[in-house]
């Protein structure tokens, strides 16, 4: 019996890169999985990467999925996922933060409704969609909310600053480090439940995807600074699965959570051999 066995998980961002695999991986444990992200076929984005080829994927290896189009940017879009997630499976027991949107722009060249709209995505729609799923978890007595962060949220600390290089991520970190921030104090809000795990996980190393390789953070799918996506796909697999007395209020990396539950032998980057951010300590 797969890990998540008769549950059924809500991911974001499941059209490619790491919502794809987790989606992927999830479905291979068992669960029913709700596929939802802007991207419905392959060439409506510039990206490879679509619902249509994550939820075939998931279907041709014998597991259950729906892709559901939505624009997390709105309110109304969050909502509506919520229930058509309900609509096709009944319930939801896991909910995967995992849509995220950055423009690389530095500060003195973003544009306000930019600025505005990545934080609707990578910060009100977690709240807006952990909001709404909640109070079933809450009266069924148990459930699984998984933050996807990133490392843009440690910051680059305080001056002088030798490396002075602009990376355009300042919109980025901060709102990751805002969902970390989240992420803690939704997890002792719910804590008074004891059955309802709140985390965040950040990959140990840059994960190759669609989307990094565009912006060449990476070089390619072969970097030897990179990791794989199914590192964070396991990783939020051991977050959705584990006891909540065990994970409640975790930010994490993913190889030091694996490490630490024996789930990989050895590991190594963020949270491993160089601190993580400030709330991965607290």
């Amino acid at each position: 019996m797969g890990k998540l066995e008769g549950r059924t998980a809500l991911i974001t961002g499941a059209s490619r890169g790491i919502g794809q695999v987790t989606a992927e991986v999830f479905a291979a444990e068992g669960a029913k999985v709700v596929c939802a992200a802007r991207t419905l076929n392959e060439g409506d984005h510039f990206l490879a990467g679509s619902l249509a080829r994550t939820v075939a994927n998931i279907k041709a290896a014998g597991g259950e999925a729906k892709g559901v189009a939505a624009d997390i940017s709105l309110e109304a879009d969050c909502l509506a996922l919520v229930e058509q997630a309900r609509a096709a499976y009944g319930k939801i027991d896991i909910l995967v933060n995992n849509a995220a949107l950055n423009y690389y722009l530095p500060i003195l060249d973003y544009p306000t409704n930019r600025w505005v709209r990545c934080f609707m995505v990578n910060v009100h729609a977690p709240f807006i969609l952990s909001k709404a799923v909640l109070p079933e978890m809450i009266a069924k007595g148990g459930g699984a909310i998984v933050n996807i962060s990133s490392g843009a949220a440690m910051g680059p600390g305080r001056g002088p600053y030798r490396d002075q290089a602009n990376r355009g991520t300042t919109m980025y970190g901060a709102t990751k480090a805002a969902l970390e921030r989240m992420t803690q104090g939704l997890a002792q809000e719910m804590s008074v439940h004891g059955t309802i795990a709140v985390t965040a996980v950040s990959p140990s190393r840059v994960v190759a995807t669609p989307g990094t390789v565009y912006h060449k953070i990476v070089t390619g799918y072969d970097d030897p600074r990179g990791e794989p996506a199914t590192m964070m796909a396991q990783a939020a697999l051991l977050l959705a699965s584990a006891p909540p007395e065990k994970i409640n209020g975790r930010v994490t990396y993913d190889q030091q959570i694996l490490k630490e539950f024996g789930w990989i032998q050895s590991a190594v980057g963020r949270g491993v051999d160089s601190d993580g951010s400030g709330y991965s300590k607290m």
